[in-house]
């Protein structure tokens, strides 16, 4: 994957991203932090259940623990732990959930399940098949979680920037020249998509460099929604790539 730079100023209404929503929520009440948790949980959800099956839980119990866990931060019990300073969604969701999961150990594995809580409509099935496509070595639980934090992420900017495109009426172009947003070894060359769509090579550069900067902002945009901080963004933006690039061996 290629690295975005960083010239690119960060996104603007940062101070009401969800996340600084979710914390001032820990502090008072703010109406739409309930969404907004949700709404984050429901996209970050896999890495955790991924990080608690390569920790050795069977099937059934990582999803009960799985959604047990977004059951209670729903009801807000951990927000307060939240560090406001240097919070940070990603980090924040990770030491939660190992203090539950010790929680839990201590009393012997059971889950005291609350009949009328929220709770995520996850579909653990398809979670179970991606982890059944997680590379079969000794690679660490928290790797694993880290590794499918940044590839989520990506995934969602990825999505949400075919359908912009799409928009447009220009899908056919978003799908021959997405290879260049990925750095792949077998993308093609300029003069390879130029020939086959009719067009010229410095037009396809063009459209290539228009798209890197839609993916480049997009990045950023989606990074801050997951920081309290503009100066957090460049910082989490490299622990995304750090985490890409550290391929399982």
């Amino acid at each position: 994957m290629r690295h975005p730079t960083s010239d690119h100023a960060h996104p603007r209404g940062f101070a009401t991203t969800r996340w600084s929503l979710v914390l001032a929520a820990g502090r008072g009440d703010a109406p739409e932090a309930g969404a907004a948790l949700a709404a984050l949980c429901e996209v970050y959800w896999y890495p955790l259940y991924a990080y608690v099956r390569r920790s050795g839980h069977p099937v059934e119990e990582a999803r009960d623990l799985t959604q047990e866990f977004f059951a209670r931060l729903l009801e807000k019990r951990y927000l307060r732990a939240a560090d406001s300073e240097r919070g940070r969604f990603r980090s924040f969701l990770l030491v939660a959930f190992k203090r539950f999961l010790a929680r839990e150990r201590d009393r012997a594995g059971t889950l005291r399940r609350g009949g009328g809580r929220r709770r995520l409509s996850l579909d653990f099935e398809q979670g179970e098949s991606r982890f059944r496509l997680e590379p079969a070595t000794d690679v660490t639980a928290e790797t694993i979680y880290e590794r499918r934090w940044a590839l989520t992420l990506l995934e969602r900017v990825m999505d949400r920037l075919r359908d912009d495109v799409e928009r447009s009426g220009k899908r056919d172009e978003f799908d021959r020249l997405k290879v260049f947003l990925t750095g792949e070894a077998a993308a093609p060359r300029y003069r390879e998509v130029a020939d086959a769509t009719g067009t010229t090579e410095g037009a396809v550069k063009v459209a290539v460099h228009r798209l890197r900067r839609r993916f480049r902002e997009a990045v950023l945009a989606e990074i801050a929604q997951t920081v309290t901080r503009p100066e957090d963004v460049e910082e989490e933006l490299r622990h995304l790539f750090e985490a890409i690039r550290a391929r399982p061996s």
